[in-house]
């Protein structure tokens, strides 16, 4: 039987991003220079591959530090993780490494210097979110209020609605975070923001990247993982901008090929904590099914690289 036909438009950049690459490196890495068992504190990316790919070479992934013994490595996952959590490591003792991505610290750096100034913070960002949890813990408890809405914006309370800054989770999206800027400026005129903007290169560039595939393709599947935040705004960015079937996959395995029936071209893309080889899994079951040809849309050209941990580095 003849297969029909489908051009898949596949979004460039896609997928792994610097500071995953980085944090999955110093697991391995970790692993190499230890032993097994490494302990991981929280997935150290949100993608179930990754994470029981690193489980079989030897990591045990925990989400308390109290859950890990006295002598053995601990590793910070890359959403990075409040004050107290290095603080508790050194108490006990703990060979601890930081796989917080560079990024994340940017803000880490950014939110403690505003309070340095004197400047109560707004964080924008999803609630319960490992990286909002991380960079609010960075200040004592009230310094740093959440807001995840406009809506949000009119009701919080402020110690002094002159003496104010903002910032952002890494991986938010970019339209509805520019809403939500706006709402704090107009509340808040005087409201100090970021030398640069929060939302990494790398969240910026994979939605950019969506926006144009989008309105080419009767779908767009988005591969990652449900609980990965940049991956779930890719699949809101896709839907805001003219695809009208956008899903989140996590394997080749959970496509929902019944709601795919008549269609003639789909988009793919992958959040910054997929692999490429999902990715190729997802294109390998759409060329058994049709007569594929693959296009590659591509906005941007990524050649960002994170260093390693000094205590990981090979000596010279």
């Amino acid at each position: 039987m003849t297969k029909p036909a489908l051009t898949l438009y596949l979004a460039a950049p896609r997928g792994f991003c610097a500071g995953v690459d980085r944090a999955i490196k110093i697991v391995e890495m970790a692993i190499g220079k230890w032993g097994a068992p490494v302990y991981v504190r929280h997935e150290i990316v949100h993608n179930k591959f990754v994470v029981d790919s690193l489980r079989e070479k030897g990591a045990v992934f925990v989400e308390e530090l109290d859950e890990c013994p006295d002598d053995r490595p601990v590793i910070f996952s890359a959403h990075g993780v409040p004050k107290s959590v290095p603080a508790a490591a050194e108490a006990r003792e703990m060979i601890y490494v930081d796989a917080t991505c560079p990024l994340v610290s940017k803000v880490h750096i950014e939110a403690q210097r505003h309070a340095e100034a004197g400047l109560q913070m707004i964080m924008i960002g999803h609630k319960g979110h490992p990286e909002t949890i991380g960079t609010m813990g960075q200040l004592p408890e009230g310094e740093v209020l959440l807001v995840e809405t406009a809506a949000d914006v009119a009701t919080v309370e402020v110690r002094d609605p002159d003496r104010l800054a903002y910032v952002t989770q890494t991986t938010l999206s970019v339209d509805d975070t520019k809403g939500i800027v706006a709402a704090l400026v107009e509340r808040f005129p005087n409201i100090i923001g970021p030398h640069k903007e929060d939302i990494c290169y790398a969240t910026t560039n994979r939605q950019e990247a969506v926006k144009s595939v989008a309105p080419k393709a009767d779908a767009l599947l988005v591969v990652g993982a449900p609980n990965s935040s940049n991956s779930r705004r890719l699949v809101e960015v896709g839907a805001k901008n003219g695809c009208d079937y956008a899903q989140l996959v996590q394997r080749a395995e959970n496509i929902d090929w019944r709601a795919l029936e008549g269609i003639r071209s789909v988009a793919i893309t992958a959040g910054a904590s997929a692999p490429e080889l999902l990715v190729n899994e997802v294109i390998d079951a759409f060329r058994a099914r049709y007569d594929v040809t693959v296009e590659v849309v591509e906005t941007a050209v990524e050649t960002v690289e994170f260093k390693v941990p000094r205590v990981l580095r090979q000596p010279a």
